[in-house]
This record gives structure tokens, sequence and C-alpha cells, in this order.
């Protein structure tokens, strides 16, 4: 299944260098877009099951900031931790780890989406000192409370009967096409055709892309045992909430009422859109990140 990408052209413009480095026994894949010599930097966490294309057509609407995009241990192309479990705390000591490998400690902005939203702050509350953090569609309430009940239900037990089962087997129903169709159908929300066959392909080629069923399960059972809002009171640092209005996993007024106790935090509610703001309405969220960056970097008058 292949749809032509509405980003191609923007992000034909920016030049990408892939890279690769061992961080707690995973060797992780990562890509660098834009120019060396950009003032603002991104590292970002991306989303469950996801990997370092879903934030691209975010990217490609900024190509005078530097990226960089990691597939996270055990997706995409980077190999399971050995030092760590593919926990909250586990994923969030490899986010630190990774961004002092490279020198970006206390130079760079943390972005997370989704799942990445709840690793990022982790990271942070545990001494992670990025300048800023940016969260896309932000995890505010436990994975367990979401509005659609029935979905969660089905999903909290697909995961964990496939976690129970023969390994072949749990991982034949892991990546068996219903799965991915039941996220889109679930998730989408545009009534954009083509946009939305291109999101149904981007979903059916990424996301399998995990290295087992060890790795995806213990990864799922890490999404629903925390939340943003578990770090709140550690995420005093200059922080931007790009939320959804229509987001399935999080109510958005469990953001709003996260946002509005986090001092330092501001938030942009997009209109008509779900889970997907990186994928929907990239532009959007980009203008948010933008507004962001320009208020961080400029002087103070």
């Amino acid at each position: 299944m292949s749809e032509p990408s509405p980003f191609a052209t923007l992000l034909d413009h920016i030049p990408v260098e892939k890279h690769e480095i061992t961080v707690l026994g995973s060797r992780t894949s990562y890509w660098v877009y834009g120019p060396a010599d950009a003032p603002t930097t991104i590292v970002i966490a991306h989303g469950y099951r996801g990997e370092h294309h879903g934030l691209e057509p975010v990217i490609a609407q900024l190509p005078g900031i530097r990226w960089i995009g990691p597939d996270m241990p055990g997706f995409g192309e980077s190999t399971p931790m050995t030092e760590a479990p593919h926990s909250i705390t586990g994923y969030a000591s490899w986010l630190t780890a990774f961004t002092a490998e490279l020198g970006l400690s206390e130079s760079s902005i943390m972005l997370g989406h989704s799942f990445g939203s709840i690793i990022s702050s982790q990271a942070i509350a545990s001494g992670a000192r990025p300048k800023a953090l940016v969260l896309i569609n932000p995890i505010a309430i436990s994975g367990l409370e979401g509005p659609n009940k029935t979905a969660t239900k089905l999903t909290v037990w697909f995961y964990r009967t496939a976690g129970r089962l023969p390994a072949p087997v749990g991982n034949w129903m892991l990546k068996h096409w219903l799965v991915t169709h039941f996220v889109n159908v679930n998730l989408v929300k545009t009534h954009d055709q083509a946009l939305r066959r291109w999101i149904y392909a981007e979903h059916h080629m990424y996301f399998n892309r995990f290295a087992s069923r060890d790795v995806v399960v213990e990864a799922f059972e890490a999404s629903v045992s925390a939340n943003v809002s578990d770090f709140a009171a550690q995420l005093t640092l200059p922080t931007l909430f790009v939320a959804a209005e229509l987001d399935d996993i999080t109510p958005i007024q469990a953001v709003i009422d996260l946002a509005e106790s986090m001092p330092a935090t501001e938030i942009v509610v997009l209109k008509d859109v779900g889970h997907l703001v990186h994928y929907e309405v990239p532009a959007l969220a980009a203008e948010a990140i933008s507004r962001f960056v320009e208020k961080l970097e400029s002087p103070a008058t």
C-alpha cells in the first residue's frame, strides 16, 4: 500500500542525515533534519508503535529548525534496550542519556507526541534539563480512562492476550491488518479523502515496525501505567501543549485542566482534529511551535 506524501515537496528541501548511537544497549538509529547551525534544536520522542517518520509532516513546515528524530528502542530501526526495561522509566532514562550523548542536554527543546509526552515528562522529572518542552496530544490522564471506554477495554484485552499467548501467535495478532485498520478507523478524523488514504497507508507501512511481541506488549503496559499529570509538579520549565479538540485518547478538558495547573505552560487547542495532529494538521502544530520558539528565543524586554 503506497500513497504519495502531501509533504514530500517540502521535505525534499530539508537536508537529512541518518546516524546511529548505542544507548542503554539499544543500537539507536536517528535522523537529523535541517541546518547544522540552526539556532534551535528539537529532540523528538515519538508515539507508541510509531517511529521517526511520524513527525516529518511537522518538520516539513519548519525548515529553519534542527530536528533530531530517533526511532525509540524496539521500534523502527532501533534495537531494544538491554540495560533498561521498556517501561516509562526505562524510556525516560534512554531519552536523557541519548540527549546527553549528543551534547544536547541543556541546549535543546524536547518534543513528545502521545506516548512520547509521558516519556519526555518523566525524563525531565527525573533530572533531564532541556530548555523547554513541547507536548503534542499530551496524555493528561491514564490511558485507561479515555473517553472511548469500549475501545479502551478492547485494546487492553487485546494486548494482554497477545502477551500471554505463544510468541508466534501473539506476534501474528499484533501485526494483523485488522489491528492497524482499527487504529485508523478510531483515530483518523479528517474528511479529506486523499489525506485519509495517506494516513491509512502510513500506519500500514510503519505501525508494525517493532522488534518483538515482548517489546511492543511491554511498551503498551508502560503507556497505560503513567501520564503527564504524574510529573506535572516537576515540569516547571517553559512548556507548550498542542492539544486536539476531538482527541479519543485524552479528553480535551483534562488537557486544559492540566495546562492550567502548570504555571509555565501554555496551551493551543486545535479544532476538528483528534489524536493525529501531526498527520492531519501539521501546519497548525508547526505554527504553534514556531510562536513558542520565537517567544522562547526572544530576549526579555
